[in-house]
């Protein structure tokens, strides 16, 4: 969960860096990529969360 919400707080940083500053407009396009590869992710991990991973004691 925590690189989930990692990879999104880089992909929101990149994309208002990219969309403020003349002539990085590169960078609104990879926080667009980073957001997408984030959410196919997380979509991958919700289907196939349903196995519980046995926890060691």
């Amino acid at each position: 969960m925590s690189l989930f919400l990692f990879l999104v707080l880089v992909a929101l940083v990149l994309g208002i860096v990219g969309f403020a500053v003349h002539g990085l407009f590169y960078l609104l396009i990879v926080g667009a990529v980073v957001l997408l590869a984030d959410l196919v992710y997380a979509a991958v991990r919700l289907r196939h969360g349903g196995r519980r991973h046995r926890m060691a004691r």
